[in-house]
């Protein structure tokens, strides 16, 4: 494991980026851990700012408002937050976003379909998914994993691996400066 990183901290370390259930706040929130360094998750941020859950955003304000909404708490995160920051799976579609995430250390952690779907428990209260989950999900997945994979200094690969051993494997990485655009790898592929 990785100790603390020494010295004073410019911006973020890593942005996790990546589609429902990839892992970007528990595996954000261990690697900061494993580091010495904050964690914050933009969905967070936004809960804070709006003084309700992200599901109750959906469903009484609207899609638009959350983006809206998202948009400016990445933009807010990325130019005042050191450390680790985990961006919520939608938000790399908006074009302002990804101009901001453009020359960042970006870490995609790729999840297939099946794994994505067993994590986010279909079930469960997730606002894009309502309706068809499974259909949705998949439309989700299509969409987002160019821009995911275009954006990524770091490609990690979560399927059939915990959390505790994805965040390691970011610290090493992390540690010994891995990265830099263009920088890709890791166990597994782009979650296909």
């Amino acid at each position: 494991m990785s100790g603390p990183i020494s010295g004073p901290i410019s911006g973020p370390i890593a942005i996790l980026i990546g589609p429902p259930g990839a892992g970007k706040s528990t595996v954000g929130a261990l690697l900061a851990a494993r580091l010495g360094i904050g964690f914050t998750d933009t969905d967070a941020e936004i809960e804070a700012t709006a003084g309700k859950p992200v599901s109750d955003i959906f469903i009484s304000d609207g899609e638009p408002v959350f983006r809206e909404l998202e948009r400016d708490a990445v933009a807010h995160v990325l130019a005042s937050k050191d450390g680790i920051i985990a961006v919520g799976g939608g938000a790399v579609l908006d074009p302002q976003t990804q101009q901001l995430l453009a020359g960042q250390p970006v870490v995609y952690l790729a999840t297939g379909f099946a794994a994505a779907a067993k994590r986010v428990g279909l079930s469960q209260a997730r606002p894009l998914l309502m309706g068809n989950p499974r259909a949705t999900l998949k439309t989700l997945l299509d969409q987002r994993l160019p821009v995911y994979q275009r954006l990524a200094w770091i490609t990690v690969g979560t399927d059939d691996r915990e959390a505790g051993e994805i965040a390691d494997d970011l610290a090493a990485r992390l540690a010994g400066g891995a990265g830099g655009a263009g920088g890709a790898g890791g166990a597994g592929g782009a979650g296909e």
